[in-house]
């Protein structure tokens, strides 16, 4: 087959490389440099902390192609609770990841306390830890998925924007290429790029800002605080720290972080810490979201492919997912394709759906 990927981040280059590997011929577009969209400014978190046993299968899977590429760095996480209400629904999550056969454990303050000396335990009722997270370098992802499925012959396309004059063929600025099959993994420009051909899906796009501190000197883990609802990652000898997102227009939006968010974010560190750093830069980026909550990973139309809607969780599913979606458009079996096709499906819904972005009924206290 001759395929064609619009979008040169981690999962269209995952799907790139998992397709090129079973032989076809695959041709990526991206309409900047590869990165350059959502890939490019995320977190970096990598974990398999989910109660729900598909979200923990595709979880478990992504860990596993990260480790066989050499991308996954080991590093704890930990999420916390500071009333009651959320800390019942922690202690329900780890009982639920238990059964999935994940390494978490429940600690009391005093032993969070003990082992992270630099964290400020206080308020704290309960907290979770999943002991084989890790996280991930953006730019190192990309620049090895695109290595990888160049040796597996792929043809990559920077700096070409794309639209689609059919299901499956896409236009360029000087000409119009048919292929096989098209695969849109284009964050949320795909609901645009397949609204061109009748396609409409439920999808909005959120804007999240994040940090990187000044180096700090404390042994930490990734950290998130489901009542406070921020998270932070070791990154080098400093902390990347996310705080606070909002819907926006994915047409016009601002790329750089709010100032108020610097100041908002940095007390929260403090608050949970004996550290009180400074900001070395600064940014946003977008992500999207569907009614549910689950992404939209499938087939919309004959010959066309949409993977998007990850709600932030985009690179550290992307492993598995680019090999699911290879295997859908080939119609080949998959290790996920027992449970997540109904999951994942995009004509789940009918694109008239209305909903607000950040309301994520599938929300895991792990995530």
């Amino acid at each position: 087959m001759t395929v064609a990927v619009v979008g040169g981040g981690a999962v269209g280059l995952s799907t790139a490389l998992a397709l090129c590997r079973r032989g076809e011929s695959v041709t990526v577009f991206e309409r900047d440099a590869l990165g350059s969209g959502a890939t490019g400014r995320a977190a970096g978190l990598c974990y398999d902390a989910f109660a729900d046993g598909v979200d923990a299968g595709v979880a478990a899977d992504a860990l596993g192609r990260y480790r066989d590429l050499d991308l996954f760095e080991p590093q704890p996480y930990v999420w916390v609770a500071r009333n009651e209400g959320d800390a019942t629904a922690v202690r329900e999550q780890i009982a639920g990841m238990q059964r999935n056969g994940v390494a978490v454990k429940a600690l009391t303050p005093t032993a969070l306390g003990d082992r992270y000396p630099a964290l400020d335990t206080s308020g704290i009722e309960v907290a979770g830890l999943a002991r084989d997270a890790g996280v991930l370098d953006p730019d190192e992802v990309v620049a090895t998925l695109a290595e990888r499925a160049e040796e597996n012959g792929a043809t990559i396309e920077t700096h070409t924007p794309v639209s689609l004059g059919s299901p499956t063929s896409v236009e360029t600025a000087d000409q119009t290429r048919a292929f096989d099959a098209v695969v849109i993994a284009a964050g949320p420009r795909t609901k645009s790029l397949v609204a061109t051909v009748g396609v409409s899906l439920a999808l909005k796009t959120y804007r999240a800002q994040a940090l990187v501190t000044e180096p700090v000197d404390a042994t930490l883990p990734s950290f998130y605080d489901a009542t406070r609802e921020f998270y932070w990652r070791p990154k080098a000898d400093a902390l990347l720290v996310g705080d606070g997102a909002h819907e926006t227009d994915p047409t016009d939006w601002n790329p750089d972080a709010d100032a108020e968010f610097v100041t908002r974010t940095l007390d929260r560190v403090e608050q949970a810490s004996a550290l009180t750093p400074a900001c070395d830069r600064a940014w946003a980026g977008l992500c999207t979201a569907t009614p549910d909550g689950a992404p939209l990973a499938g087939q919309v139309a004959d010959g066309l492919w949409v993977a998007t809607g990850w709600q932030g969780h985009g690179l550290m599913r992307a492993p598995a997912l680019g090999n699911y979606l290879a295997a859908d458009v080939l119609n080949r079996p998959n290790p996920l394709s027992e449970h997540l096709p109904d999951r994942v499906d995009p004509t789940r819904f009918d694109g008239s759906e209305e909903f607000a972005a950040l309301d994520d009924p599938t929300r895991d206290w792990g995530g």
